[in-house]
């Protein structure tokens, strides 16, 4: 078994698009900014994160045409330096909730949401001192 991606489920496709290639600077696997789908993957490793407008599985699964609510989800992506890239991204449009900050010992972490309300966790890895 392979994970493919992760997809979230979304209302407003073309501020989520935007959201995930021009302001995450994340690679569109097929460009198709009107949706209803599109894969986004970061420049290197093999994971994905897919958006799907939320009316078109709602005509699968009747429930999730109702309004979502709450958070549904935690994207969690890796950088190698937490604040140039959390300046980057503010440069383009992103706004932080948290951080840059330390969450342990290992780890340095920022907190954004997406135009639907999914919070994003950006995370620097540090190296083990001894």
């Amino acid at each position: 078994m392979e994970l493919a991606q992760v997809r979230l489920l979304v209302s407003d496709f073309a501020a989520c698009y935007r959201f995930y290639a021009e302001v995450l600077g994340l690679k569109p696997q097929s460009g198709a900014s009107g949706g209803p789908y599109e894969k986004f993957s970061p420049a290197t490793g093999s994971a994905g994160i897919a958006i799907q407008d939320r009316s078109m599985m709602a005509e699968v699964l009747d429930e999730l045409g109702d309004t979502a609510t709450g958070h549904r989800s935690l994207v969690v992506l890796r950088v190698d330096d937490l604040d140039s890239y959390c300046a980057e991204i503010t440069g383009r449009g992103a706004t932080l909730l948290h951080g840059p900050a330390p969450m342990t010992e290992r780890m340095r972490v920022a907190h954004l949401k997406d135009p639907e309300g999914n919070v994003v966790e950006l995370q620097e890895w540090l190296l083990l001192r001894t």
